[in-house]
């Protein structure tokens, strides 16, 4: 791992250190896995019908991998985070995984497929990093591969000073979650601060906060990415309207 990927590991947010914690806060606000997975294969199959392998960047539980396992023949993840990566590797223990730096790795092999989602792409810091990162996904996909980024909210759409909560219990476990998202960098990025609070039966109630800044990359961003590692690309807008959209792309042959 290079002073870029320590870098990026020292920031990573105090959930990821976490990955059962991660899993049952995810259940329990009802993230919908199975749904975004089918969507990304129906969207790689659309442009690449012979599709066989895929790699999922910032693959974090395993929990899109899950279900892209039965989609196509040959799966890979890569994460960062120790924490997602043994809850991967527990839940899908036939699949390779790979800790690494989705802005500077390099695997041994090429794939049909690269996929980046649940927004993960937000938490490089520059466009620089966001260009690395698109660059190192182009250099992992076949000649006519497909790459699949499902971005963070873009500037316009995002709402500062909201907040959100949570409860859920899961697995005997209930977990309360509350958070606020202010501008920072000029408004170039967001600080999402939420608070948890974590009880299960004889234990006491813990508490932490976790940090996450996310930038705030504008669509024309995403698409220059794309472009200048050599791939063609298209913005799906989300079918509610609601959810974020993904950015698809085809490695241009040579």
């Amino acid at each position: 791992m290079n002073d870029t990927g320590l870098a990026a590991q020292n920031r990573l947010s105090a959930i990821y250190s976490q990955g059962a914690l991660y899993e049952a806060v995810y259940r329990g606000r009802g993230k919908d896995y199975a749904t975004d997975a089918a969507a990304v294969a129906a969207v790689i199959r659309e442009r690449c019908p012979d599709a066989v392998s895929l790699l999922d960047a910032a693959c974090g539980t395993g929990a899109h991998l899950r279900h892209l396992v039965k989609e196509f023949t040959d799966v890979e993840g890569l994460d960062l985070a120790p924490s997602m990566l043994a809850e991967a590797r527990a839940r899908l223990p036939g699949v390779r995984f790979h800790r690494a730096d989705m802005a500077h790795f390099r695997l041994d092999r090429t794939f049909s497929a690269v996929t980046c989602m649940f927004s993960s792409i937000g938490y490089l810091p520059t466009t620089t990093a966001l260009e690395s990162a698109v660059a190192c996904f182009a250099r992992h996909l076949d000649p006519g591969g497909v790459l699949v980024v499902e971005p963070w909210c873009f500037p316009e759409r995002f709402t500062p000073h909201q907040v959100m909560s949570d409860l859920a219990t899961v697995d005997g476990t209930t977990i309360a979650r509350v958070s606020h998202a202010t501008l920072i960098r000029e408004g170039r990025a967001c600080r999402i601060e939420a608070h948890y609070l974590v009880a299960a039966g004889g234990t006491d109630v813990r508490h932490f906060t976790d940090v996450h800044d996310l930038s705030l990359f504008h669509r024309q961003e995403y698409e220059a990415a794309f472009t200048r590692a050599g791939c063609t690309v298209e913005y799906l807008p989300s079918p509610d309207g609601r959810g974020v959209g993904l950015f698809a792309g085809i490695r241009t042959v040579g």
